[in-house]
């Protein structure tokens, strides 16, 4: 069931809001939980009814761990019931997400021939696997005392976030969901939330779909490209992400706003940073949290010198990149980002500023060009696509700007026809670039919402293009990670 489909916006969240909601009047605020928690596991075994026991097995498990920890105060069992948790689940997850990629390459590299398991990974471990092993560090620190095991299950399974994120924190929503205040029926929430989810919908069906097309048309046909080809495949590959992404997570907090649930910022303008660094502080921003707290710090962060801290930096790009998907590409992705965060520290240290427009435009182009291996199949192909990119020796005006430039200039530039390039595209991809780096992006324009009768009139023009469009329904991409 996706956010951006009939059944999900007709049937499933009308149902549970009136359900929540009556019982938020029947003043029965256990009940509401329950009944959440209840809607989200049929939400997510609405996708296939095998990975609930999984998903209930890991609930469960881990909340039995976090009370025997909390029990004990002998420090060395407290250890070992953490180290039996997080390999529980990092177990669970590599089990699923990673054992064919293994199998593949022990086959390449000893000439075996070992058969795949051919494993599909259940719909939001890798997210749900973050927010368990967080809940665990923080029970054996001792911050976890005290929660209900039905608070735990509506931490890990409320719907909005259980599929792609963010990676909330038990102390964001744990203490939401127990304030009395929050089971009230708030109509400025209730605004902010469907003005925000409206939005989101029409990024994901409206633009990033229609930049998908041109995206997956050009990554099915690599070795036909010529060099604008491949500029506009990339480009509306990146652009298609920021879309589909930012979509995503808007329509995560507008729907948890409908509960009167605020979740974390996860995404804040991506495509405007000055540098790397920056990037990673507006890009999945709960996924950087999570490495930062518990992997960057833990290893030492920037306490230990110099080059202790380089290669701390490089270790958490390294693992963000393995955990985005099982494949060479991810990792090559991941180790670009270390190396570039790694030597965009090592700049900032001799306070040197480049000019703004300088710094974005090696900041996007890196970006770019570090895309192009999260989104093909296979490291040859992006190889080629990047060669294809900066083959200049072939350069051709195409057809569109040949014409133009000879009518105004009184020229002959010659031009080949691409695979599918027309100068539209030029002006849209262009477009979508221009307003993702110079307008207010869709939380802070929620940051100043009023519903008033104007605005009322933009959600349901937004709602109702992206409902005569949803004929062509197509999954966010992060649920692939």
């Amino acid at each position: 069931m996706l956010f951006n489909s009939y059944i999900f916006i007709i049937g499933f969240l009308p149902v549970v809001l009136l359900f929540y909601y009556l019982l938020i009047r029947m003043d029965n605020r256990y009940y509401a939980k329950a009944f959440l928690v209840l809607a989200s596991l049929f939400f997510y075994s609405y996708w296939e009814i095998a990975y609930l026991p999984i998903l209930l097995t890991t609930i469960i498990f881990n909340f039995v761990v976090s009370k025997l920890m909390n029990k004990t105060e002998e420090v060395k069992r407290k250890k070992t019931l953490l180290i039996i948790g997080i390999i529980f689940n990092v177990g669970l997850l590599c089990y699923f997400k990673y054992m064919d990629f293994f199998i593949i390459n022990i086959n390449n590299v000893f000439e075996s021939n070992l058969s795949l398991l051919g494993l599909a990974l259940p719909l939001g471990l890798s997210f749900i696997t973050f927010q368990k092993i967080a809940f665990l560090v923080d029970t054996y620190r001792g911050e976890t005392k005290g929660y209900h095991i039905l608070d735990y299950a509506f931490f890990v399974t409320f719907f909005p976030q259980l599929i792609s994120g963010p990676i909330v924190h038990h102390k964001e929503i744990i203490p939401q969901i127990t304030d009395r205040k929050n089971f009230l029926v708030h109509y400025n929430n209730i605004a902010s939330g469907l003005y925000i989810f409206a939005v989101g919908l029409f990024k994901k069906v409206i633009i990033a779909d229609t930049f998908a097309k041109w995206a997956n048309e050009g990554y099915n046909n690599v070795a036909n490209l010529g060099l604008y080809d491949s500029w506009i495949t990339t480009l509306s590959y990146t652009i298609q992400l920021y879309f589909d992404f930012s979509g995503y997570c808007d329509m995560a907090i507008g729907l948890a706003l409908l509960f009167n649930i605020r979740l974390p910022i996860n995404f804040n303008s991506p495509y405007k940073s000055l540098d790397i660094q920056d990037f990673w502080r507006r890009w999945h921003m709960t996924l950087g949290r999570f490495f930062t707290q518990y992997v960057y710090i833990p290893l030492g962060g920037s306490r230990r010198g110099k080059a202790r801290t380089y290669i701390n930096i490089f270790i958490i790009f390294f693992l963000s990149g393995f955990w985005h998907g099982a494949g060479w590409t991810f990792i090559i992705w991941g180790a670009m980002h270390g190396i570039a965060s790694v030597i965009c520290r090592f700049w900032k240290g001799f306070n040197i500023p480049l000019p703004k427009i300088v710094a974005w435009f090696i900041t996007f182009l890196f970006v770019h060009i570090a895309w192009v291996f999260f989104r093909a199949p296979d490291v040859v192909t992006a190889k080629l696509m990047i060669h294809n990119m900066f083959n200049f020796s072939e350069f051709v005006f195409p057809p569109g700007i040949a014409t133009l430039l000879n009518e105004w200039l009184g020229t002959s530039f010659t031009t080949t026809i691409g695979y599918y390039f027309n100068l539209n595209m030029v002006i849209w991809v262009g477009a979508a670039i221009l307003f993702v780096v110079t307008a207010k992006n869709s939380i802070e324009k929620m940051e100043l919402f009023k519903p008033t009768y104007t605005n009322a009139i933009i959600i349901s023009l937004m709602t109702v293009a992206s409902l005569l469009y949803l004929t062509r329904v197509s999954e966010f991409l992060y649920f692939n990670f």
